[in-house]
């Protein structure tokens, strides 16, 4: 009886100490609520994609109750609404600062729509597909590092949502799901420049029909979207002159995710052209020419 009269006394002595409570502990039930649906979805949810989109739309509800909740008592509840206001913020800003960050970047990733799961992205210095986008991190699964051109490492990444105001964000997949990749080719001085050109052309136009045709519209779709000039996404090529040869640069136009599978298909197709012209096409290669090698009297070293 005397804990009870305590706590009772003590509440009416210290309103808003006690609303302050009550509104943490509603906080704690609401994200322990979001919690158990959340399990509860993902186990109980065949299809995967029902399942990510059941889960996210229960976080979502929970934090539209949570600032409901947090509108009612600020606004009817606590009498000294100022000093209630400026501890919370005060205390939220110093412990919570990261936390905040994060939840409002989620936020700003769905309805922004800056990337979604699926996106391959690379933000701070990270690259990798994008396969789970919570309240909090961003989850990815790393491209790169000690792996060359667009490999999986291997590795899962968390990055904090909070990184998208931190720096930009570079979206290889949205709007434009296509980018532009380039090889060099160094083509002997006294070949067949023409028919160089013809085969690389050729083998290029032959093997990235598909994507020209297709980024096209997507171009399109791009250049009335957003102020930005028309551009050419058939294969192009630029010849430089250089003290060993001639150094043709194809430019073209393929998927994100097939950029080195397609320059592999490329290069060896065109490698097999260019051995069928029976030498009219050779490709140059770094080469040291001895002109004479100094003569050494054994006996005057003596």
């Amino acid at each position: 009886m005397d804990i009870l009269k305590f706590i009772r006394e003590w509440t009416l002595e210290h309103p808003v100490a006690t609303g302050i409570i009550k509104f943490v502990v509603w906080i704690i039930l609401i994200i322990a609520l979001i919690a158990f649906l959340r399990r509860f979805l993902r186990k109980n949810l065949p299809n995967t994609t029902v399942r990510y989109k059941s889960q996210k739309g229960v976080e979502i509800i929970g934090y539209i109750l949570i600032i409901l909740l947090s509108i009612s008592y600020f606004t009817g509840n606590i009498k000294d609404f100022t000093l209630a206001i400026g501890l919370l913020t005060a205390g939220i800003t110093i412990t919570l600062q990261e936390l905040i960050l994060s939840i409002a970047g989620s936020f700003y990733i769905f309805f922004v729509k800056v990337y979604k799961p699926g996106d391959r992205i690379e933000i701070n210095g990270i690259k990798g597909d994008v396969i789970d986008i919570d309240s909090i991190y961003t989850t990815m699964m790393e491209i790169g590092e000690w792996v060359t051109s667009d490999n999986y490492s291997g590795r899962i990444v968390k990055l904090s949502n909070a990184f998208v105001f931190r720096g930009p964000v570079y979206n290889y997949s949205k709007d434009f799901p296509f980018i532009w990749d380039e090889f060099n080719l160094p083509i002997r001085y006294g070949s067949d420049i023409e028919l160089a050109k013809e085969i690389i052309i050729r083998v290029a136009s032959e093997q990235l029909s598909e994507y020209v045709n297709q980024s096209i519209s997507k171009w399109k779709t791009v250049v009335d979207r957003y102020y930005i000039e028309d551009a050419q996404v058939e294969p192009t090529l630029a010849l430089t002159m250089t003290d060993n040869w001639i150094q043709f640069n194809l430019r073209y136009i393929v998927d994100y995710k097939k950029r080195r599978y397609i320059k592999h298909l490329l290069n060896n197709i065109i490698g097999k052209e260019i051995e069928e012209t029976q030498g009219k096409v050779v490709l140059a290669s770094s080469t040291i020419e001895v002109i004479r090698i100094p003569k050494l009297d054994i006996d005057k070293l003596k």
